[in-house]
């Protein structure tokens, strides 16, 4: 671990586009300043609230979870990896990826997904991202397929291509932090060309929740502040973004319900997949690597700031399976979407 961090603060502290390692301490102090200002704040001033956040985590969250940060549904006897491909090709197949489309990435982070789609389908990407660090770090990792990887450092909310630019799009857990979905779904409707398909996983407090229980408050509130969201929206809701936007809604469903209920998407945080890959990912591991933070603080290994940003997601961690276990919140409602027009509604006039 002190390894892996080292490397990255010696990365940081050369590039101009990333978080000076003397800065993480103020940094934490600002994301927690917007967070506690309220909810109005958070979606007014969303691109730096988010910007700071994966400023911050974006390390931590390689280090425990590789380049594809999201969840996915598991089969029996399936690995944590293997998973996560899985729910990336089951997208790719939903939005019939092929040769020779150009695809839009709305929210693409470190570009896990982008490349793995890109390698699986063949078609042309274009990722937006509102962080610079993150795209230096997916330029990284999608080095090997590059000819079919672009990268835009903007906002999905307003998206700098033409009408009609994009074959598909799709959004990995990224449009939770959108302050405003159906203005989000709408740019991306924008950017479509007529019949084209949207689809993507979305974070969502589910039917479940109970607005006055006390306890289910209490976790969406730590899921929010450890995941930077101005919200948790209700699948409900989502639907009806996706429709106020102008799309027509062709499938939905909460994938959750298709892991084994043996190993439900939240068993990676709980601790009991055992291997060294996955330590990081564990209590056990979350709890040794604020132990290292800790002392390496001390010891002007890391920076001032450094254990703060640990202890935040290991908040949001436990709240995850809190929210897994009592069945109010999915990370992964799946949707598909498609633009008016185009051939389709021709064939059914």
């Amino acid at each position: 671990m002190f390894q892996f961090f080292a490397t990255r603060l010696r990365n940081r502290s050369r590039s101009p586009a990333t978080l000076a390692p003397q800065d993480v301490e103020s940094v934490v102090d600002e994301y927690m300043a917007i967070y506690g200002a309220g909810e109005e704040t958070r979606r007014e001033q969303y691109r730096s609230f988010v910007n700071h956040y994966y400023d911050l985590v974006t390390d931590f969250y390689e280090f425990g979870w590789g380049n594809s940060f999201h969840f996915a549904p598991r089969r029996r006897g399936e690995s944590f990896k293997a998973s996560i491909l899985r729910h990336q090709h089951y997208l790719g197949d939903r939005l019939a990826l092929k040769p020779g489309m150009q695809v839009l990435d709305a929210g693409c982070g470190v570009g896990g997904p982008m490349g793995n789609l890109a390698r699986y389908s063949g078609a042309g990407f274009v990722g937006i991202n509102n962080n610079a660090y993150q795209i230096e770090r997916a330029k990284h990792h999608t080095r090997d397929v590059e000819e079919l990887c672009r990268f835009i450092h903007g906002s999905y909310m307003q998206i700098p291509e033409d009408d009609g630019s994009y074959d598909a799009a799709f959004a990995i857990e990224s449009m939770p932090h959108a302050p405003d979905k159906a203005g989000a779904f709408r740019e991306i409707l924008r950017v479509l060309r007529p019949g084209a398909l949207f689809g993507g996983y979305e974070w969502c407090i589910t039917g479940d929740f109970d607005p006055e229980n006390a306890e289910h408050r209490r976790i969406k509130h730590d899921i929010m502040v450890g995941d930077a969201l101005p919200e948790i929206a209700s699948i409900s809701e989502i639907c009806g973004a996706l429709r106020a936007a102008g799309f027509e809604l062709v499938e939905a469903e909460d994938r959750a319900a298709a892991s084994d209920p043996e190993t439900p998407w939240y068993r990676a945080l709980e601790g009991r997949d055992l291997s060294l890959t996955s330590i990081p990912r564990t209590p056990i591991g979350r709890s040794l690597t604020n132990l290292a933070l800790r002392a390496g603080e001390r010891l002007r290994i890391f920076p001032k700031g450094s254990r703060a940003v640990s202890t935040l997601l290991d908040a949001a961690a436990y709240a995850l399976v809190e929210g897994g276990k009592s069945g109010i919140f999915t990370p992964m409602f799946f949707f598909l979407a498609r633009k008016p027009g185009g051939a389709q509604d021709g064939e059914g006039a």
